[in-house]
């Protein structure tokens, strides 16, 4: 006879935090979110840790190359989309990697004979002011100029004014040679009074650009996640069909982590994925798995060689797997239940395997709540698609401004290999949809306000760290009429919309 549960699983928004007793150190400022990413025994560090608890979705409307610089300034990691080309996956890793280190790779460039019209559509595609001018318009061309904002004002000037007319030639720009340390590129850029130090090779071709407003960041972001050479850490996902071609190209490329993006992380698939990469390099590449609810799938897993699991079945935004095929399990009941598993785990093997509560978090506060109920750290796909820095486009949709958000098992993704039950290479029916979600502005305000909100829930609760959070939280399930109580009612709301003048 098939196993039943006798409690329903439950979401997020089922359960509230009771307060508990703050005392005069429990402050905001003395609030530390940092966690484990990967596992480690007891008495020990893990060898890579986050100062913050979020990560983003292995998507290919979340997770390129510019959202993971801005999200590594935050403290987090994100996780480079699998769905596309080894090869392309592996660059956006290895641009990441670059940014940190000062040397970033040009992706503003243009022709000499190219015109001003379409030098403003490529600052409008990449935001960037500074554009490089190469004799064949690519990142690795020769230099032969380069243009800022104040080499040009479109109100005097035609859409066709060739680019040779108005940019800054290289006879007249400080450059420096491939091989500069960025400390001498750094005092090179203070002693000419720089914003940008194009460094090109030994036959003047473009190789990198340095920025003054790159050094000026490591000062305005304190928690900025780094690696022991000073560069942005960054993840990547993979799937169990190419392993052994694209896990080599990504950690050629410099990546940090690894995860498996799958549905459903409780089977062989994942367990020869996981064996491979250790056969290979042992417990030098880390690699998460998962999606899993139950404690079984955390065990398995764990057992396998995870360095963490992830948590969740059906509860993203996007995802439909639980209309499509009926599996699944609230997200809050799924959390809860595998902390236990691993908790026991940790007491019987001494090793602590970190999990990660992948979908269902819908507002702010169901953040501090999974980290409550035991995540050690979060996977967001919606949350950072409205993010400026995601690598959708901004549309405007009935006045208002969105950015595109489609699930990995839409048929726009088709990213089959997500659901791989190792049959045909094909998408069999869709698990995803393809939506919009609300344009947010920059990641680093949006993550500061989210996280801000945390810290402040954190401190009501008389506590200082996660893992005080997690020992000493009081959760209490809500009914249907206190969940209407919680928010605004009898009350007729002003139109905060209309502007007074």
């Amino acid at each position: 006879m098939a196993r039943f549960y006798s409690e329903p699983s439950r979401t997020f928004s089922e359960y509230l935090l009771i307060p508990g007793y703050s005392g005069a150190e429990h402050i905001p400022d003395n609030v530390s979110l940092k966690t484990p990413v990967t596992k480690f025994r007891k008495g020990e560090e893990p060898a890579i840790s986050m100062n913050i608890p979020l990560t983003s979705a292995i998507m290919q409307s979340v997770s390129g190359d510019r959202l993971a610089v801005a999200l590594a300034k935050e403290g987090g990691i994100s996780f480079i989309f699998g769905a596309q080309s080894i090869e392309s996956e592996a660059a956006m890793v290895a641009r990441v990697k670059n940014y940190k280190a000062g040397f970033v790779s040009s992706d503003a460039n243009i022709r000499p004979d190219g015109t001003l019209g379409e030098l403003l559509e490529i600052k409008a595609k990449t935001g960037h002011s500074t554009t490089a001018v190469t004799d064949d318009g690519t990142a690795n061309g020769k230099l032969l100029g380069m243009i800022t904002s104040t080499d040009y004002r479109v109100s005097r000037m035609g859409e066709d004014t060739k680019v040779s007319d108005f940019m800054t030639p290289l006879e007249k720009l400080v450059y420096a040679r491939e091989g500069i340390s960025l400390a001498d590129a750094n005092d090179m850029l203070w002693d000419h009074k720089l914003n940008a130090l194009p460094i090109v090779d030994a036959e003047g071709r473009m190789k990198y650009f340095v920025f003054r407003k790159d050094y000026d960041s490591h000062k305005q972001n304190p928690i900025e996640l780094l690696d022991d050479e000073k560069r942005y850490v960054v993840g990547a996902g993979i799937n169990t069909r190419d392993y052994e071609k694209r896990v080599p190209a990504l950690v050629e490329a410099g990546v940090d982590i690894l995860c498996i993006d799958s549905s459903e992380g409780h089977s062989i698939w994942q367990k020869r994925t996981i064996e491979w990469i250790r056969s290979r390099y042992g417990d030098s590449v880390k690699v998460g798995a998962g999606n899993v609810v139950d404690d079984e799938g955390f065990r398995f897993l764990a057992e396998a060689g995870a360095d963490f699991v992830k948590v969740g079945i059906g509860g993203g935004s996007i995802c439909i797997t639980r209309e499509t095929k009926g599996i699944g399990r609230g997200q809050a009941t799924a959390v809860i239940e595998v902390a236990k598993a691993r908790d026991e785990y940790f007491r019987e093997t001494g090793v602590y395997v970190p999990i990660c509560s992948d979908g269902g978090i819908v507002l702010d506060y169901h953040m501090t709540l999974a980290l409550a109920m035991g995540a050690d750290f979060l996977m967001l796909g919606r949350y950072f698609a409205g993010f400026e820095e995601s690598p959708t486009a901004r549309l405007m949709v009935n006045g208002s401004y969105v950015k595109e958000y489609w699930g990995e098992g839409s048929n726009r993704a088709r990213n089959w290999q997500r659901y791989d039950l190792g049959g045909k290479e094909k998408l069999s029916f869709e698990e995803g949809v393809d939506s919009y979600v609300p344009y947010k502005g920059m990641l680093s305000d949006g993550v500061r306000m989210s996280l801000a909100k945390v810290k402040s829930t954190m401190c009501n609760c008389g506590v200082l760290t996660i893992p005080e959070l997690q020992q000493n939280a009081k959760l209490t399930l809500v009914s249907a009429t206190s969940i209407v109580e919680g928010g605004a009612h009898d009350v007729i709301l002003k139109d905060t919309s209309a502007v007074k003048r």
